[in-house]
């Protein structure tokens, strides 16, 4: 259930001066990834893909890393930066490096996805934002093919964020904390695995940051801005945080026009939120992912305990939120250049998956749009499973899910399609001209080929 939040207070209790600390659960403190920060308006980075151990859950598993880190750098940049960066190969098979749902102009390449880089390879890139970027948290991954599921479940994503999202926040919650929450479904293998690559295992239950149920500290009353991406390969994660609620200031890295509040998030494979939470009362309360069901012919994701907050310390005001946030440009009342339908479907005989009704060739352009126009796509999910849908470097408006309209408050890059239903989106294409795609995020379903190609032309 949503609401528009408009703020005034918040309960945390009797007001004394000084309080004793809440009782603080067994389990480390919440660790932000390590960041590398842009400066003179370009970030160079050196990424080193390699296969390791690592400590996690109090076990030795084999993973893939980026720079040795299971939960590899955030990248932090501004809009119109030039992010300079070079990777090197050392995992089998090919690989690649996809910023995904930036909007960036490759200097040198086509589009990323399209890239190979082989076993032993290096490989340098570089990538201009536009200054009209929007600010938000996106995430970086291997897009390699037919290997992308098994590449992003075993390590390879992270972070990005693109700085000033905070400058829609009312001055005095411009310097707020904030976190990371990045959720990964950990699988690894605890035997020594042969050859460069490492090809999942059994799981071992979800991480926020590479750590099982860490320590979130808050202040009763005290404000933090917390990113919430879903990094994983092909996981649902329905957020809680219990006896407090979300307040959403940018989905998908498309700052909202009005904030609006929920008790409960669903975050599909490669969806993002931006939040702000309060410390409540003193004491703990848990970040938990809900059970869900995706379909009768999909997954159940089970119910778990991600992290745990603690609210402890000296109060602080609460502070009160605007109504009002950012803008957005509405696409309910513009012209239309053309009307496309798309199908994500299934052949259960054969198991592969189908976009447009074919499977995926990265040769053949499934759609052609115009530059600086607007169209409207119907996407249908005609199967028993959920589907997360993508499209690449443009943002879209959701218009009606199964009919019903939708009353969007920002753009997204990202929907879930219920099983047997449709989404109805608009998309202006901007930036620039070229070859992208569009896919159902559930990155085995993508391997098996519901992806589809997308040229956009002047």
């Amino acid at each position: 259930m949503l609401a528009v939040a408009v703020i005034a207070g918040c309960d945390v209790g009797e007001t004394p001066l000084v309080r004793k600390a809440a009782e603080v659960p067994k389990g480390a403190p919440l660790r932000d990834p390590p960041q590398y920060v842009s400066g003179d308006g370009v970030l160079r980075v050196r990424i080193v893909v390699e296969r390791r151990q690592i400590r996690l859950a109090g076990r030795t598993l084999w993973a893939l890393t980026y720079n040795g880190y299971y939960m590899p750098p955030t990248l932090r940049l501004q809009p119109g930066d030039r992010m300079d960066f070079t990777m090197v190969n050392n995992v089998r098979p090919l690989t690649n490096l996809h910023v995904h749902g930036l909007q960036a102009v490759p200097v040198r390449r086509p589009e990323d996805v399209f890239l190979h880089i082989q076993p032993g390879e290096t490989f340098h890139h570089v990538f201009r934002f536009p200054r009209t970027l929007s600010p938000g948290t996106y995430w970086y991954h291997s897009y390699a093919q037919p290997a992308l599921a098994s590449e992003v479940m075993d390590g390879m994503s992270g972070i990005i964020v693109i700085d000033g999202l905070r400058r829609h926040l009312p001055p005095g919650l411009r310097k707020i904390t904030e976190h990371v929450i990045a959720l990964k479904d950990v699988r690894g293998q605890a035997g020594a695995a042969r050859g460069h690559g490492v090809r999942g295992g059994p799981s071992i239950g979800s991480a926020v940051n590479g750590q099982i149920n860490p320590i979130i500290r808050l202040r009763p009353g005290e404000t933090q801005l917390w990113r919430l991406a879903n990094i994983s390969s092909g996981n649902y994660y329905r957020l809680r945080l219990r006896g407090q609620r979300f307040q959403v200031i940018a989905q998908d890295a498309h700052p909202v026009e009005r904030i609006w509040s929920a008790d409960s998030l669903l975050i599909p494979a490669g969806a993002r939120y931006d939040v702000l939470v309060e410390g409540g009362r003193p004491g703990r309360t848990e970040l938990e992912t809900l059970p869900y069901n995706a379909g009768p012919d999909a997954a159940r994701f089970p119910q778990g305990v991600l992290a745990t907050a603690v609210s402890a310390g000296i109060p602080v005001q609460c502070a009160a939120l605007p109504v009002t946030f950012a803008s957005m440009r509405d696409l309910s009342r513009v012209p239309i250049a053309a009307h496309h339908t798309l199908v994500f479907s299934r052949d259960k005989s054969a198991n592969p998956f189908f976009a447009m009704g074919r499977y995926f060739n990265p040769k053949r352009v499934d759609i052609r749009s115009r530059l600086g126009t607007v169209e409207e796509w119907t996407v249908r999910n005609p199967t028993d499973a959920q589907q997360a849908f993508h499209v690449h470097t443009n943002g879209f408006q959701v218009m009606s899910v199964n009919g019903r309209p939708h009353v969007a408050h920002s753009w997204q890059d990202t929907v879930n399609l219920p099983e047997r239903g449709h989404v109805v989106i608009r998309l202006r294409f901007a930036g620039h001209p070229g070859k992208t795609v569009f896919h159902c995020a559930m990155r085995s379903h993508e391997d098996m080929g519901m992806m589809a190609v997308l040229q956009i032309v002047k």
